[in-house]
């Protein structure tokens, strides 16, 4: 394993290993590593001759200071898990100088549509940060593909406007949720619930897949409805948003339409962590 921590020592190993005509595989994270990063790792590793692994806390996408303070962080832990899949991965480990220079601000983008829902939405400037962070590590390390979780399938569909708008050479790739046994998404936020959160989360999964089964039969409306009055005396989670909307353009429905892929779209808090969640629905 190599750890880079400066991004000019990195972009010299990526300059031989191109030189050699080997394929380089990206895997952006914030750290406190999982199962499902472990996931996008191995996929990684199947299509590319070598995987970097970036872990990089990106101050721009939050909006809540506090969530920022609180949010799990372990670089000794997250390395030692990587050893375990990967014993031959790069680890891009920087520190926010280095990528931001002395102002630590984001850059703007135009996202449209796909930044003003869900997430957008609630969390402002959010994708902003994460557009400035994904951009910067793309044309740092150039790779030749990127791995990201379909859990955060927002800001997937972000990311590929991105790559598109900005004209990155950088074939971006979305990767199955990976759940733990009780079928909540795999999510380092996961390790700040208690036994009794984590397990009410579940509950979070089996709404979605209920609303799922009555998609076949049900109104968008009534779907939503009835979403809402599961969540609205529920003892542990607080509901925050509850969408359906088209897989594509992530624009709200109200009525489906044939050919029409769609997903339904969560979020929700146990106590004060905030948890995300998605589903496709046909």
């Amino acid at each position: 394993m190599q750890i880079f921590k400066e991004k000019e020592a990195l972009q010299t190993a990526v300059s031989k290993l191109k030189s050699e005509g080997k394929t380089l595989g990206l895997v952006p994270t914030m750290g406190a590593l999982h199962e499902g990063h472990l996931s996008l790792v191995t996929n990684a590793e199947k299509i590319c001759d070598q995987v970097v692994v970036s872990i990089f806390v990106n101050p721009t996408q939050f909006n809540n200071p506090q969530d920022l303070e609180k949010y799990p962080r372990g670089l000794q832990k997250d390395l030692d898990l990587l050893e375990t899949v990967d014993p031959d991965v790069w680890v891009f480990a920087p520190m926010a100088s280095e990528l931001y220079g002395e102002k630590v601000v984001s850059e703007k983008f135009e996202f449209g549509n796909l930044a003003e829902v869900m997430e957008g939405k609630f969390r402002a400037g959010h994708f902003d940060g994460v557009g400035t962070v994904v951009k910067m590590l793309f044309e740092i390390i150039k790779p030749h593909k990127a791995f990201f979780g379909q859990k955060d399938f927002q800001q997937l569909q972000i990311i590929r406007k991105l790559t598109e708008d900005q004209k990155l050479p950088v074939e971006v790739i979305g990767c199955p949720i990976l759940r733990e046994p009780n079928g909540l998404a795999r999510s380092s936020r996961n390790e700040l619930l208690n036994p009794n959160q984590r397990e009410s989360a579940s509950f979070i999964h089996e709404t979605l897949l209920k609303s799922r089964d009555l998609f076949g039969t049900k109104s968008v409306n009534y779907i939503t409805d009835w979403v809402n009055a599961q969540f609205k005396d529920h003892p542990v989670l607080k509901l925050e948003y509850f969408e359906i909307a088209e897989a594509d353009t992530l624009k709200k429905i109200n009525k489906k339409r044939e050919g029409q892929n769609y997903r339904a779209f969560i979020a929700a808090y146990a106590g004060e962590v905030r948890l995300i969640d998605n589903l496709a629905l046909n």
